[in-house]
């Protein structure tokens, strides 16, 4: 396989990544919509997209102040500083900024009760279609692994056997997405612990992840990424801490 991947479209060459990275967005969007039709918890249309704007807003923020600080040195030598800053972007950054938004609007009008549990599976399909864009990238973009000598090495485009990080998370994906709809029909819980079971789970796997990674070392040998999820961890492990006594075995 030669990687990166392309389509060749009305005489120009499209990288596949955009293509499902615009993929899982609307079909994110569109399993979203699906629960929240059938959804029982009763909140205004208006407040609903209020929410939604700030989720938005503060992933998009988030994504990309957190992807742009990722190589500080690079940071300080761009030429054009809002250009670098646009082309950076993680996912990392793009949760922990929605759920600052969330949380500042939800403070803003006034509502209490978790909004999250709805999307934890949309955004786990979104997240798993894109990462295939990852994976057929290769090395032309920041999703690839370190080097190894293990028989899970590939070749993503450089003639060198590396993690393929990618295929390594969208199995993650798949098993988390199995394992929340095991726990869902095995457990009554508290409105919000879905998603901070997600949260939780996908932040300790990236904080691990990023050790296959090649990174920059912030401090401790952490890279910014893995310091934004040692606090991500540890502001969900309170949550689940305090709420463990709302979740009960069913059956």
């Amino acid at each position: 396989m030669d990687f990166p991947v392309t389509f060749h479209i009305f005489g120009k060459d499209i990288l596949l990544h955009p293509i499902t990275e615009t993929a899982g967005i609307f079909v994110g969007m569109r399993y979203y919509t699906f629960l929240k039709r059938n959804d029982r918890e009763k909140f205004s249309n208006v407040n609903s997209l209020l929410i939604l704007i700030a989720a938005t807003l503060g992933a998009l923020i988030g994504s990309h102040t957190i992807g742009s600080l990722e190589r500080p040195d690079d940071l300080m030598k761009t030429s054009d500083l809002w250009a670098y800053i646009w082309l950076n972007n993680t996912i990392v950054g793009g949760l922990a900024g929605g759920l600052i938004g969330v949380e500042i609007m939800k403070k803003i009008i006034g509502k209490k009760e978790s909004t999250g549990d709805r999307m934890v599976y949309p955004l786990i399909v979104a997240m798993f279609i894109g990462r295939i864009g990852c994976f057929f990238t290769g090395v032309y973009e920041e999703t690839y692994g370190l080097p190894t000598s293990s028989m899970l090495g590939m070749d993503l485009g450089d003639h060198i056997n590396r993690h393929p990080v990618a295929l390594y998370e969208m199995l993650f994906l798949l098993l988390l997405f199995i394992s929340l709809k095991y726990f869902q029909k095995m457990y009554t819980y508290k409105s919000g612990v879905l998603f901070q079971i997600f949260m939780l789970s996908y932040f300790s796997f990236r904080f691990l992840l990023d050790f296959i990674k090649p990174t920059y070392n912030i401090i401790l040998g952490l890279s910014i990424i893995q310091l934004v999820c040692i606090s991500i961890i540890i502001y969900y492990i309170y949550l689940l801490k305090k709420n463990r006594h709302e979740i009960i075995r069913s059956r």
